[in-house]
C-alpha cells in the first residue's frame, strides 16, 4: 500500500513526530535535530521509531556519518510538509481574532525587528486593516524551522537557509561599523574588542582586513543586541550603523579611527505556498519599508562619511544566495 494511503487510513500520528522527521531530514543528523529541537537524542530516536512503526517502513538509513532518507523517506517527505501546512493553517484559522478575516505570520532575527520588522507589521495592517498579523523572533535555526513547519509565512534573516518549499530574496544591505564606548579608540590601541558573530563571510573578511581582531577573548552570538553590552561597559564591536545611530549622536558610542566598515545583507524568506494575494501585499509593503530604510541609511552613511577617520566601504563577498 502506498505511504499516503497507509497514513490516510492507518494509525494515529502525533504532529510532533512529523516535525521531528523533517528536522532530521533537513539536518541529516539525529544529533543536530536534538540540538535544534531541545530534546534528548533518545527522544529523537523514539519519535522516528514510532513514525516508522506507524508507516511500516524505515525512513532513514543510520550510520556514524548521520542519517540519510531512504526511498520511502523521500516519498514521505512532501506529504510530511503538507501535513504540517494543513495543521498550521487550521490552527491559525481558528485563532483569528474577532473582527479580522485574514491572518499572516512573519518572523525576523532579533536585529532586524526594530528597523524593518515592526515597520513591516505596521504597513501590512495599514494597507489591509482586516489582516491579523503575528510576529515571531529568534535565531536563524528557529525561524527557519517555523517557516518549514508553516508557523510563519515569511521572515527577515541575515543568514537564510535554503530548504524545500522556501524562496530567498534580497531585502536590505546593512553596514557594520566598528564602534567603542569610549572616545579616541584606534585600531592600534583597541584592547577591549568584543567579537560579535555576524556569520562566516564577515569572519573571513575581518580576518583578511584586521587579523589582529580575530583572537578576542570575548565573543557574542547576539547580533545587534550586543550593542547594549558595549554601551554599558568599556568595549568595542562591529555593529549595524542603523542600530547605533542614536548612540553615536548622544556620544555614548564613538567611531573607531581608521576602521573599515563592511556591507551586511539581509534577506526575506517566503513560503512558496503563501496565498497569492497575501504574497503580493507582503512584498509590496516590505518593498516600501525597505525603500524608506535605504533612504535613512543613505543619510546615515553620508553623516558618517563626514566624520573624521571614517574609511570607505570595504567590499566583502556574500555566499548566502
Amino acid at each position: 500500500m502506498m505511504l499516503e494511503a497507509r497514513y490516510a487510513y492507518g494509525k494515529t500520528m502525533d504532529i510532533t513526530l512529523i516535525k521531528t522527521f523533517l528536522e532530521v531530514a533537513n539536518t541529516g543528523s539525529f544529533v543536530a535535530a536534538r540540538d535544534r529541537l531541545f530534546v534528548t537524542q533518545s527522544a529523537i530516536s523514539l519519535r522516528i521509531q514510532r513514525l516508522e512503526d506507524s508507516l511500516g517502513h524505515q525512513l532513514f538509513t543510520r550510520s556514524k556519518a548521520g542519517a540519510v532518507l531512504t526511498a520511502e523517506g523521500q516519498q514521505f517527505e512532501p506529504y510530511a510538509l503538507s501535513l504540517l501546512k494543513i495543521w498550521e493553517e487550521a490552527r491559525q484559522k481558528i485563532s483569528i481574532p474577532h473582527g479580522y478575516s485574514r491572518a499572516l505570520s512573519i518572523g525576523a532575527q532579533y536585529s532586524l525587528w526594530p528597523g524593518l520588522g515592526f515597520r513591516w507589521l505596521d504597513a501590512l495592517q495599514t494597507t489591509m486593516p482586516e489582516l491579523s498579523v503575528h510576529g515571531e523572533v529568534g535565531m536563524t535555526d528557529r525561524i527557519t524551522r517555523f517557516l518549514v513547519e508553516g508557523v510563519i509565512q515569511a521572515a527577515l534573516l541575515y543568514t537564510p537557509q535554503l530548504r524545500p518549499g522556501l524562496i530567498v530574496e534580497p531585502a536590505l544591505d546593512d553596514e557594520l561599523i566598528l564602534v567603542a564606548s569610549y572616545p579616541d579608540a584606534t585600531l592600534e590601541n583597541l584592547t577591549d574588542y568584543v567579537a560579535v558573530d555576524w556569520g562566516p563571510e564577515f569572519t573571513h573578511a575581518l580576518a583578511v582586513a584586521l587579523p589582529h581582531l580575530t583572537d578576542s577573548g570575548r565573543s557574542l552570538a547576539l547580533g545587534a543586541l550586543a550593542m547594549e553590552y558595549v554601551v554599558n561597559r568599556r568595549a568595542a564591536a562591529f555593529l549595524p550603523a542603523r542600530s547605533v545611530k542614536r548612540y553615536l549622536h548622544d556620544g555614548k558610542l564613538h567611531l573607531v579611527a581608521d576602521a573599515p566598515h563592511f556591507p551586511y545583507p539581509s534577506w526575506v524568506v517566503w513560503r512558496e505556498d503563501i496565498d497569492d494575494d497575501l504574497a503580493e501585499l507582503a512584498r509590496k509593503t516590505l518593498k516600501a519599508v525597505v525603500h524608506a530604510a535605504e533612504k535613512d541609511q543613505e543619510t546615515l552613511v553620508d553623516e558618517l562619511a563626514s566624520m573624521e577617520d571614517y574609511e570607505p566601504v570595504l567590499p566583502t563577498q556574500n555566499t548566502n544566495e
